[in-house]
């Protein structure tokens, strides 16, 4: 059974970013299973490089869309993804140095603030952004 599961609750209206956000629930998907099975820290740092390098590339679509629209609160969702890829980089360079494992912890760590962020954060741009014509 999946880790994190898309539903429509996580729609916010944008279809591309719909398609991005259904990648990262199969990137945090991919790494619970690993756990769960016992991949190698290999493969697990294989993963969560993918999740890394999609999720700047996210970000920055979203954050492209936003400052050509003038979404009015640019400045705070640029931090949150700041904030998450320091985290994230952070967690990278520690399990890199042997100082880290992949755990259930890091993993609610990142279902939670992906579903948080997309309820949250990114539902606010759903209505701006359909009131710009895209969906």
């Amino acid at each position: 059974m999946a880790f994190v599961i898309w539903d429509t609750t996580l729609d916010v209206g944008v279809s591309h970013f719909n398609e991005d956000h259904r990648r990262l629930v199969g990137f945090i998907n991919d790494l619970h299973g690993g756990i769960v099975s016992g991949l190698g820290i290999s493969q697990m740092t294989y993963i969560l490089d993918g999740l890394i390098d999609y999720t700047k590339n996210h970000f920055a679509r979203e954050e492209d869309l936003m400052a050509k629209h003038e979404y009015p609160d640019i400045k705070a969702h640029r931090r949150e993804h700041y904030d998450l890829m320091k985290q994230v980089a952070e967690f990278s360079a520690r399990l890199r140095e042997g100082k880290a494992s992949f755990s259930l912890e890091l993993m609610s760590f990142l279902k939670d603030w992906l579903v948080n962020h997309i309820k949250g954060t990114d539902m606010k741009y759903r209505d701006f952004f359909s009131a710009k014509g895209l969906s």
